[in-house]
C-alpha cells in the first residue's frame, strides 16, 4: 500500500478552493457515492481524465515548437502574477504538516516561497529555450535498395507522474511533458493537495489562453489509494508511469502497475576521499553535498576515506560537520577521530550505511584502500550518484570504471545531480534503471521512436 496518498475530508477539499478549478470536473461514475472510495468510481474517473489527456496529446504532437514554447512562458509569466494564491494554497499544506509532526525534510520538499515559485517558473523559461526533441532525426540511411530510412523522436503521449510532496515536480512535469509533445496526468500526495491544485490551476488557465489544450495538465481525481491503483492499471490509456518519491511509493508503483514503468530511485550517495585528495577541495565538496539542500536525492549521506588521509581529514571535517549541525555516524576508526576532536560520533550501524537520511545526519567510515570503497559501495549504494575526490587520474578512472551508479562524479559535488545543473531545464526524475533512460531525465528521455521509410514504389 503506498502510505503517503490518505483521504481527505470534505472540510479539507472546500479549503483548497474549488477542486474543479485544478483540472477538468470529475465526472459522475454511475454509482456517485462510490467517486472517491470504490475502485469502480476510481477507475472510471481515471479513465475519463486519461480519454481527455489522449484527446489533448493528439493535438500537442502536431504543435510547433513556437506554440510550445509560447505556452510555457505564458505559465512561467502566470506562476509569478499569481504566487499569491499559489503561496496561500501550500501554506494550508504546510500548516496541516506541521500539525501531524512531518519531518523537516518533509516539510522542506513542501514548503514554497517567493523565491521557489520563481525558481519554478525560470525552469519553464529554461524548458522553453531548449530545442524541441521532436522529430529529432536520431539516425538515417539510404539503403542499398534505394529506401530512405530515418528513426525520429516522438512523444509518448500521455505519461503518469505519480509522487510525493514536492510541488515544484507538479510543474517541472507539465513544462517537460509539453515541451515533448506529452500530456500528463499528475498524481501527487495529499499533503500537497492544495498546492497542487492552485498550481495547475494556473498552468491550466494560462494554456488554454494561448490556444492549447488545457487538458494537457491534469490532476488525476480522487483522495484515495484506488484512484492511484486505477492510474497504474490504465494500460492502453496512459503510455509511461513514472514515480517520485520515497522507496516504498516506488517499489509499489513498480510492482504494481500494468502501465510501463521508469523507475527512478532514492539517493544513498556517497563521496570516497582518496589517498590522493586534494583535502581542502573534499571538505569543500562533503559539506556542499550535505548541506546545502539535506532533503533532495542527490544529498550526499556516506563517506568514505582512505585511512592514509583519514587522521589529517577528520581534524578538517568531523567539526566543520558539527559546526553545521550535522550529526555523524561513524565506524569505531571516525568514533576515534571524533574523541581527539571533541566531536561526537553516534556508532553507525548496517542500517546507516544504506540509508537516505535527507536530513543533517551523515555516515562516515575509515577504508584501508580504493578496492575497499568499491566494494562498500558496491554493497549498500541505491545505484544514484557517487563521487570520488582524488588528483590521481588512474584512480579516477578505476572508480569510474567500476562504480555502477546513474551518475559518478569525480571531484564534484553530488548536489549537481539535478536535472537543471544538467542543462535540462529541469527534470522529470532521476532513473536508476537501466532500460531506455538512466540518471536526470529531460526532453529526449520524454520521448519514443518511430522509423520513417520512404521508398518510390518499392517491393520485396
Amino acid at each position: 500500500m503506498i502510505t503517503t496518498h490518505h483521504p481527505r475530508s470534505d472540510d479539507d477539499r472546500r479549503a483548497c478552493g474549488d477542486p474543479a478549478r485544478s483540472g477538468a470536473p470529475e465526472p459522475n461514475p454511475p454509482d456517485s457515492t462510490a467517486r472517491e472510495s470504490d475502485e469502480v468510481g476510481a477507475a472510471y474517473a481515471v479513465r475519463e481524465c486519461a480519454l481527455r489527456a489522449r484527446s489533448a496529446a493528439s493535438e500537442l504532437a502536431m504543435a510547433p515548437r513556437a506554440a510550445k514554447d509560447r505556452a510555457l512562458q505564458a505559465m512561467a509569466a502566470a506562476l509569478v502574477s499569481r504566487s499569491a494564491e499559489i503561496l496561500a494554497a501550500n501554506e494550508l499544506d504546510v500548516s496541516a504538516a506541521r500539525a501531524t509532526g512531518t519531518a523537516a525534510a518533509m516539510l522542506d520538499r513542501l514548503t514554497l516561497d517567493d523565491r521557489r515559485v520563481e525558481g519554478m517558473a525560470d525552469g519553464l523559461c529554461t524548458v522553453a529555450g531548449l530545442p524541441d526533441p521532436v522529430g529529432e532525426v536520431v539516425r538515417g540511411s539510404t539503403l542499398a535498395n534505394g529506401l530512405e530510412l530515418r528513426q525520429l523522436r516522438v512523444p509518448f503521449g500521455v505519461v503518469g507522474i505519480v509522487y510525493e510532496g514536492r510541488p515544484n515536480v507538479t510543474v517541472d512535469a507539465a513544462g517537460l511533458t509539453l515541451k515533448s509533445g506529452n500530456a500528463v496526468l499528475l498524481r501527487g500526495s495529499a499533503s500537497a493537495r492544495c498546492s497542487n491544485e492552485a498550481i495547475v490551476a494556473v498552468l491550466r488557465d494560462a494554456l488554454d489562453a494561448t490556444g492549447l489544450p488545457a487538458d494537457a495538465v491534469q490532476l488525476v481525481p480522487g483522495g484515495t489509494h484506488d484512484a492511484v491503483r486505477a492510474l497504474m492499471r490504465a494500460r492502453g490509456l496512459v503510455d509511461v508511469l513514472i514515480p517520485r518519491g520515497g522507496a516504498a511509493l516506488i517499489r509499489t508503483v513498480v510492482e504494481e502497475s500494468t502501465v510501463p514503468v521508469i523507475e527512478t530511485g532514492v539517493g544513498n550517495c556517497h563521496v570516497f576521499v582518496d589517498a590522493d585528495a586534494d583535502l581542502d577541495d573534499a571538505l569543500g565538496i562533503v559539506l556542499n553535498g550535505k548541506t546545502g539542500r539535506p532533503s533532495v536525492c542527490c544529498s550526499t549521506e556516506t563517506v568514505l576515506v582512505h585511512e592514509a588521509v583519514s587522521a589529517r581529514f577528520h581534524r578538517m571535517l568531523l567539526p566543520a560537520l558539527a559546526a553545521a549541525g550535522v550529526t555523524v555516524h561513524g565506524d569505531a576508526s571516525v568514533a576515534a577521530q571524533g574523541k581527539q576532536v571533541g566531536v561526537e560520533v553516534v556508532p553507525a550501524t548496517d542500517d546507516d550505511w544504506s540509508r537516505e537520511y535527507l536530513s543533517l545526519d551523515l555516515a562516515v567510515a575509515d577504508v584501508p584502500s580504493l578496492d575497499a570503497a568499491v566494494e562498500h559501495i558496491r554493497r549498500f549504494s541505491s545505484g544514484h550518484s557517487e563521487a570520488i575526490v582524488t588528483r590521481s587520474q588512474s584512480a579516477a578512472r578505476d572508480f569510474v570504471a567500476r562504480v555502477d551508479a546513474a551518475v559518478v562524479l569525480v571531484n564534484a559535488s553530488t548536489w549537481f545531480v539535478d536535472g537543471g545543473e544538467f542543462g535540462f531545464g529541469a527534470e522529470i526524475g532521476i532513473s536508476t534503471q537501466k532500460l531506455h533512460a538512466r540518471g536526470p531525465m529531460g526532453l529526449p528521455e520524454l520521448t519514443s521512436t518511430k522509423y520513417v521509410v520512404t521508398g518510390d514504389g518499392h517491393l520485396r
